[in-house]
């Protein structure tokens, strides 16, 4: 299973899927960056004077990753930076669900306007798959530290 898990076929799915994903994230945010302050607010998390400039930093380190991700450089870091940003992602949706406050994730930008009862349920479904990316991270960060290390294209 593990040799499975670690084949260069596998991480090199996994880094385009993450590397995918980041990027289209980011371009919509670097685009509108009042409207993603705004949706950094909504989880009324930070402190106002952070707000404006987590709005333009943050798209540009998703932009960063995802691109790092997909070109096959700086793949720790990347695999870092990125995994270090879905648990925060995580842990904003975790605290607003658990506080009963829908937010809208502002993941990949502005989104329709949404009822209660459909933000809370669509907050659920975002968990579940910045879970399922963090696997992802894990496999390519598992992968890339495996690759780095003396003998590690070594056969036996």
């Amino acid at each position: 299973m593990r040799r499975w898990v670690l084949h260069p076929r596998v991480t090199l799915a996994a880094r385009v899927i993450l590397g995918l994903v980041f990027i289209a994230a980011a371009v919509p945010k670097i685009g509108d960056p009042p409207g993603f302050a705004k949706s950094i607010w909504a989880y009324q998390l930070v402190p106002a004077a952070l707000l404006n400039p987590l709005a333009l930093i943050l798209p540009w380190l998703e932009l960063l990753c995802g691109l790092a991700l997909l070109a096959g450089i700086w793949l720790r870091a990347a695999a870092l930076w990125t995994g270090a940003l879905l648990l925060v992602f995580c842990a904003a949706l975790g605290v607003n669900l658990a506080r009963h406050r829908p937010v809208d994730c502002g993941c990949f930008g502005a989104s329709a306007p949404k009822t209660e009862a459909q933000r809370l349920a669509d907050m659920r479904w975002v968990l579940l798959r910045d879970a399922a990316l963090l696997l992802l991270v894990a496999q390519v960060w598992t992968a890339s530290r495996k690759a780095e290390r003396p003998g590690a294209g070594d056969p036996r």
